[in-house]
């Protein structure tokens, strides 16, 4: 009797330790670092961007669900979700914060002086106060300058190349992007009277009132627009892409996501290129190095496209030199 007693105390004694055994195992897998990575457009309009980060990441051996989670917030232009948003993130005490756009950017060195922050920006880090210098960012941030907004006068002079005619220009800004809206009026007022340009602001940062701007122009009858780098008129390029056919005004854009919805040219920093970039800095970080000495990287890619289609439906001849220049053009 005692000898069973012990034999059922053994099968009952590892019974349970066998049970034990899955919960053992699954309590001592790793825990995933998590990057947050803070787009201000949307996600129909960034699945390219969402591509080229994890890009970068697979670059420096991380592979999103495998050794990493990378949660995706999309602003869609609402920034005002950002401080909440920020502070969860802060309080959750993630891995590393990717950031793309100035605004997103700068609501999180706000936000943490800590967590490591890796953005892609199209204004001077150092006038935004991102970094203390390009060599040495000194603090918890570095990223990429993808020169959005110095190549403003160089987009003028690609719209002025292509409609040489043009003399007045709108220039579509949305003011609640204040750190965009008011480096590119400040790039367009040093730009414009070079090129013999006159030019009128228009401001919409919604629908309705982009719908509002374009009743504007009709009115005012400018020779052509040119469109300020903003995620919120990417999310919209459908929009203004039809807006601009109906009227037939003909539009310079930063970006080829708004030439392939139908836009005549845009021309910028390859943004594709920055995101992959900074895939890569948030990669390097999760292995160790040091956000203080990462220097902020200068994109050297920049995009020249134009839609001959729409060119065509505008009455416009493209000069072969333009052509020849072009990155893409798309017929």
């Amino acid at each position: 009797m005692g000898l069973t007693v012990q034999r059922r105390e053994f099968v009952t004694l590892l019974g349970g330790a066998a049970a034990s055994w899955p919960l053992a195992s699954r309590a001592q897998q790793p825990v995933l670092p998590v990057v947050a990575f803070i787009r201000d457009g949307s996600a129909a309009s960034s699945v390219r961007l969402a591509g080229a980060f994890r890009t970068g990441l697979s670059e420096t051996g991380y592979v999103e669900g495998q050794n990493v989670t990378v949660e995706y917030h999309w602003l869609e232009g609402q920034y005002d979700r950002l401080p909440a948003l920020l502070a969860d993130l802060v309080r959750r005490q993630v891995g590393v914060i990717a950031t793309a756009g100035t605004l997103p950017s700068l609501a999180a060195k706000a936000a943490t002086s800590t967590i490591p922050i890796v953005f892609g920006v199209g204004d001077d880090p150092v006038r935004l106060g991102l970094v203390a210098s390009l060599a040495r960012p000194g603090g918890n941030a570095t990223g990429v300058n993808f020169f959005a907004n110095e190549v403003t006068a160089k987009r003028l002079r690609l719209l002025h190349d292509l409609v040489p005619k043009a003399v007045r220009i709108a220039v579509l800004l949305n003011p609640e992007n204040a750190a965009v809206s008011e480096v590119t009026i400040q790039n367009v007022q040093e730009a414009a009277p070079m090129l013999g340009l006159q030019f009128q602001i228009l401001n919409a940062s919604t629908i309705g009132e982009i719908d509002a701007a374009f009743a504007n122009l009709a009115r005012q009858r400018p020779d052509a627009l040119f469109v300020a780098g903003d995620a919120f008129f990417v999310n919209q390029r459908a929009q203004l892409a039809a807006l601009t056919a109906r009227d037939g005004i003909p539009t310079a854009y930063s970006v080829r996501e708004h030439v392939a919805a139908g836009g005549l040219m845009s021309y910028g920093g390859d943004l594709t290129d920055t995101i992959r970039q900074v895939g890569v800095y948030t990669g390097s970080i999760l292995k160790g190095a040091k956000v203080a000495e990462l220097p902020v990287l200068q994109s050297t890619k920049f995009d020249f496209v134009i839609n001959l289609k729409t060119a065509r439906a505008l009455g416009i001849e493209v000069p072969s030199a333009l052509l020849l220049i072009a990155d893409e053009v798309i017929e």
